[in-house]
């Protein structure tokens, strides 16, 4: 059977998230046929698991104005624009109306198990860029289906590939046997079930992003509730303990996550956490009582926890692209023009630089990584940030190509004055200048200043980047 000619074809989009929604919505606006497939049994479904947190990001930061004109017809209204959503609410209140208005657009239980050129494996040279896509598709019921498109657009996120607890990027030895007690989500402690999980239990949180801050904060909480005495943190840190630790404060220009920072400060302040610094986990052993005990690099062994959440951030699954020809930066995973706005090495997520389509193309003409999946590792992702993306990339596709270089975008800053991979040194010593660097590792606890409890207070319950 021939494929339709390329103009005939719809563009797929991997991932009905809310970057890859937003890329439909601009593909409608265009004129242009999106075809979005979803592994998950609704859209937004990686959101959902996480429907317990709040975002740091408002309700106007996160509805993206091609989906917004979209849903308009309908009667829809935006929440109130100041106000802080969950993840649960974000899903219900947007993600779903803007599902249903792209109705059979959208296809759920689809799992995209590979992408190619049709008849063109990726070492065939011969005309290649005429062939257009084939997508193929495993769906829920065990049915398979091969997908032709004009274009894909890869928004599948990261949320289904954690990164591992081991400090060398590999999963720690003994890490896959302890599964029973480790997880690699923020655990919601609202549930009684997994309340019970916790309560009264001493928990290392591994990681120290905004992830880890929530899990920590959520931690103290407990220990405070009825029922959750004796409840303890241990917080585990590759790093040291410096100024920027706790993100940006009040500096922040998200309030939300610089309120959430100081929460986690609380914790640890208020002892509800212990901060181990400078640790990179080697492996993870069992103790007599079926117990934890974390191994590090340098020798160290930390006394017994019940339960683990690691927090290590994320990875991009590239499995089902091999057959393409991407152009990815060997450290980041992220496209090579993009990699280096986006380093954690050197920026927040408040001071990368707007970028679109260009930065976002490979030498496969005709594919984009977008959304979280295209930061690859690279932490700090804005949800904002996507829909710019997409914005661009629907209207490069489109031909409109003065309207996709027109790329602007003004991120709040985080007050921080680097990304991770900075601090990781332990022996390093922090500067003058405001440097964010670590001290020797070492078992700390940290005087609380007076303003720490009140910001604390009015953080929300959570904060996480959109994708």
């Amino acid at each position: 059977m021939n494929a339709p000619t390329t103009d005939q074809l719809p563009v797929v989009v991997v991932g009905a998230g809310p970057t890859g929604l937003a890329a439909a919505a601009h593909l409608v606006d265009r004129g242009l046929e999106p075809l979005v497939l979803e592994a998950g049994p609704t859209a937004g479904a990686a959101v959902r698991a996480w429907s317990h947190v709040r975002l740091f990001s408002t309700w106007g930061e996160v509805v993206d104005p091609a989906a917004e004109k979209l849903l308009a017809p309908t009667g829809w209204t935006r929440p109130d624009a100041a106000t802080y959503p969950s993840g649960g609410e974000w899903a219900e209140s947007y993600l779903q109306p803007l599902a249903d208005i792209l109705g059979d657009r959208i296809r759920t239980g689809a799992t995209v198990t590979g992408v190619s050129r049709t008849g063109r494996d990726r070492i065939v040279d011969a005309d290649r860029e005429q062939q257009p896509f084939v997508v193929h598709v495993a769906h829920a019921d065990g049915r398979e289906e091969r997908v032709f498109a004009r274009a894909v657009i890869d928004a599948s996120g990261t949320w289904a590939t954690p990164s591992p607890a081991g400090g060398s990027g590999l999963a720690a030895l003994g890490e896959k046997a302890a599964a029973d007690r480790i997880t690699y989500r923020v655990p919601d402690l609202k549930d009684p079930v997994v309340r019970g999980r916790y309560a009264g239990k001493r928990t290392a949180v591994i990681g120290s992003g905004a992830s880890a801050f929530t899990a920590l904060a959520s931690l103290a909480d407990l220990a405070t509730s009825d029922g959750g005495a004796e409840t303890k943190g241990v917080w585990i840190l590759r790093r040291g303990i410096s100024g920027s630790t706790f993100g940006g404060g009040e500096a922040d220009q998200l309030p939300a996550r610089g309120a959430l920072g100081l929460a986690a400060k609380a914790a640890v302040d208020e002892g509800h956490a212990d901060a181990v610094t400078g640790f990179r986990t080697e492996a993870i052993e069992r103790a007599t009582d079926g117990r934890l005990v974390l191994l590090g690099e340098d020798g160290r062994r930390l006394d017994p926890v019940d339960e683990v959440i690691v927090l290590t951030g994320f990875r991009p699954d590239l499995s089902f692209l091999d057959e393409l020809r991407l152009g990815l930066d060997e450290r980041l995973q992220a496209p090579v023009a993009l990699a280096p706005l986006i380093d954690p090495n050197q920026h927040s997520c408040g001071t990368v630089y707007p970028h679109g389509h260009r930065e976002l193309s490979h030498p496969e003409q005709g594919v984009y990584l977008v959304g979280m999946k295209s930061y690859g590792r690279a932490p700090t992702f804005l949800a904002m940030t996507g829909y710019e993306q997409v914005r661009s990339v629907a209207a490069a596709i489109a031909g409109d190509l003065g309207s996709a270089d027109r790329v602007e975008l003004t991120l709040p800053e985080t007050g921080v004055c680097g990304g991770a991979g900075l601090f990781d040194a332990p022996d390093a010593q922090e500067g003058d200048g405001g440097g964010c660097c670590a001290p020797a590792p070492q078992l700390v606890q940290l005087a609380a200043p007076g303003t720490v409890g009140a910001a604390a207070e009015k953080a929300p319950a959570g904060g996480c980047c959109g994708s």
